[in-house]
């Protein structure tokens, strides 16, 4: 775990839109605004920052974007993620 890599992940745009449209097919409310709100804890999720570092590690061009690398953090990943901070929220 590095906290240099879950902000790197915490302010790409891609992971973002991602992160988002998952929130919306969640049918969680303003899923831009829970996105943005809760950035720095869907970035932190289990395992995460080392798929991440390890595609940038497999990729020296500076033009590759782990975020829009759907192996790299999967739809799944997102998902996961997305529910279990969800589970957590109080009714």
């Amino acid at each position: 775990m590095t906290y240099l890599v879950q902000s790197q992940i915490a302010v790409n745009q891609t992971m973002f839109a991602r992160v988002a449209q998952c929130a919306a097919q969640q049918a969680i409310s303003e899923p831009e605004v829970w996105a943005q709100a809760n950035r720095r804890v869907w970035a932190a999720a289990p395992g995460w920052d080392d798929a991440w570092a390890s595609a940038l590690a497999s990729h020296d061009d500076g033009l590759y974007d782990p975020g829009s690398d759907e192996a790299v953090i999967t739809d799944g990943m997102i998902l996961g993620q997305v529910q279990a901070m969800e589970a957590d929220q109080p009714v």
